[in-house]
């Protein structure tokens, strides 16, 4: 059963079942959500890069045994690929995406519907030229009306407008879905972030840990995919979310990977005894 949504508790205070969580898997997987975890979030989106520290913190989980990484993007596939390197596993366009073993798997009804995207994208992009900084992007599989470098004066116009051309063209094929400041344009079909998750968690062992990191509300069904036998992490901050913990910002992504990476696979490979006392000499958020 899914986490109910509540606020969720700083990464610190939950460290007790954390730890029992390792104890009890064979192995780790770790899943991260791009903009807003690895990357701050930026007003323009080419100019999203993850940080220094989150890079070297994705590159030692990558190399650590026992686990096994993989990023989660609603990017497109190849532009969240060219962005971080060191996952084994990618899923692009919120999970419509997927690349693992060597080859990529495309949902069949986003490829089917991948034209009528890249024509509401045109049409759209076309009646809200005259609206300053508003930004229009195709992602082939899904597209995204971004909205943060828009006026507040300007934004329900370009929301209301945005809505208006997907029911005109897309119909019941297409839906809009909202996230920080943007909207999501993609094809009308019950699969998301969490069942991405499902699928890669899926090839790994038995008794995996699963862990997922993100920041926005597109990652509130990778949160439900996961809790509670996993361990979800909202980066943000304490509104309600399925996710059991949270940081602050990408900032302190960095420092709950490193201890993922350090003392978090030490556990599975050696599990405390029963009842012992249990030292706590490095903390994920660094708070």
């Amino acid at each position: 059963m899914s986490r109910q949504k509540s606020p969720p508790k700083p990464i610190d205070e939950r460290l007790p079942e954390i730890r029992t969580t390792l104890e009890r898997a064979a192995g780790m997987l770790v899943c991260l959500d791009f903009d807003g975890t690895l990357a701050p979030i930026v007003e323009d989106p080419d100019a999203a890069a993850p940080t220094q520290p989150n890079r070297e913190a994705v590159a030692a989980l990558a190399r650590t045994a026992g686990v096994t990484t993989a990023v989660v993007s609603g990017r497109a596939l190849a532009d969240v690929r060219e962005r971080i390197d060191g996952p084994t596993v990618y899923a692009g366009n919120h999970g419509l995406e997927l690349a693992r073993g060597g080859s990529i798997a495309v949902h069949p009804v986003a490829r089917k519907r991948a034209d009528r995207i890249q024509r509401v994208c045109s049409v759209i992009e076309t009646v809200l030229e005259s609206v300053p900084n508003c930004r229009v992007e195709n992602k082939r599989l899904t597209g995204t009306v971004h909205v943060r470098t828009v006026s507040k004066s300007a934004e329900p116009i370009v929301r209301r407008v945005t809505r208006d051309i997907v029911d005109r063209f897309g119909g019941d094929d297409l839906e809009i879905s909202s996230g920080k400041r943007i909207l999501e344009i993609g094809p009308n079909v019950p699969w998301g972030k969490g069942n991405a998750v499902e699928l890669i968690a899926a090839d790994e062992p038995p008794r995996t840990a699963v862990v997922y990191v993100g920041d926005d509300v597109t990652d509130e069904s990778a949160f439900r995919a996961v809790e509670p036998d996993g361990i979800g992490i909202r980066v943000g901050g304490d509104e309600p979310s399925s996710a059991s913990c949270r940081v602050e910002s990408p900032a302190e992504v960095e420092s709950a990977l490193s201890w993922f990476a350090s003392t978090g696979a030490k556990l599975i490979a050696h599990p405390a005894p029963t009842g012992a006392a249990r030292a706590e000499p490095t903390r994920p958020a660094g708070r």
